[in-house]
């Protein structure tokens, strides 16, 4: 089953009645959004460009940088159902993005591909968001995006292959679910979670954390539904647990 199906029904379509509208709604408190990638080249003829702000909706869940993309309908990033990517994997895991976006940029399905820094640090934490700009050609008409929950063995959100807008000054709104990507155990130790989860989360430890995969916790399995934190070792319900939606994604057509 693929995560379109699931995530449809969370699809808000809003249509934007002041077409010439060139700043996107910010979620976060501040008065204007901090660009990910400020620095975008111009537009090419046959380009299309989106505001994108990708909201961390969790109480106490940091998320890495999102890694968004747009591509053609043959560029499916994850599903549901299907075991992981290695690239998936290796964000799900270790917060790794170098794989998904070596992957991605070799696709020639893929338009654009943005990673989503705003900040110091650069995690999403919890209660911010991070807006960027991101470029679609003529037939890339979708739009993918996956991030790490980092206090987490190896959960991410995203969404897979959601329709862009069509017009200018139109905007869609997608709420994200929490996935397990099925290919380490949640064992919700520090010891085998990325390091920067006790210090973003405000929780003091002698664990170091990892970030590399252990054989030894491997699961082989496929990736679904998260089922939250259980709170049976160091992961706290109360701290680190969440109930979804895990983030909400705005996209508005610009150009």
């Amino acid at each position: 089953m693929s995560v379109r199906s699931i995530a449809a029904t969370l699809a808000v379509l809003v249509a934007v009645g002041c077409s010439d509208a060139t700043e996107p709604e910010v979620l976060t408190t501040d008065a204007q959004p901090e660009f990910a990638n400020a620095n975008a080249s111009p537009n090419a003829a046959d380009m299309r460009s989106y505001y994108v702000t990708i909201a961390n909706l969790t109480a106490g869940q940091p998320l890495t940088p999102p890694l968004a993309v747009t591509h053609r309908r043959a560029a499916d990033v994850f599903q549901v159902g299907d075991p992981a990517s290695f690239g998936v994997k290796e964000i799900a895991e270790n917060g790794n993005l170098a794989p998904l976006v070596s992957a991605l940029e070799g696709s020639r399905h893929v338009s654009d591909l943005v990673v989503a820094v705003a900040g110091d640090p650069p995690p999403v934490l919890p209660g911010t968001s991070v807006t960027f700009e991101i470029e679609a050609e003529k037939g890339a008409q979708f739009f993918s995006f996956v991030s790490m929950l980092i206090c987490t063995n190896d959960g991410f959100t995203g969404l897979d292959s959601k329709k862009l807008p069509n017009g200018v000054g139109d905007q869609i709104v997608f709420e994200t679910a929490g996935y397990d990507a099925g290919s380490e155990i949640n064992t919700e130790d520090f010891a085998d979670i990325v390091p920067p989860c006790p210090a973003l989360t405000g929780v003091a430890t002698m664990d170091t954390g990892s970030g590399m995969s252990h054989p030894a916790l491997a699961e082989n399995g496929v990736i679904r539904h998260h089922p939250g934190v259980s709170g049976g070792n160091d992961l706290l319900t109360g701290l680190h647990g969440w109930t979804d939606p895990v983030a909400r994604v705005t996209i508005r057509r610009i150009d």
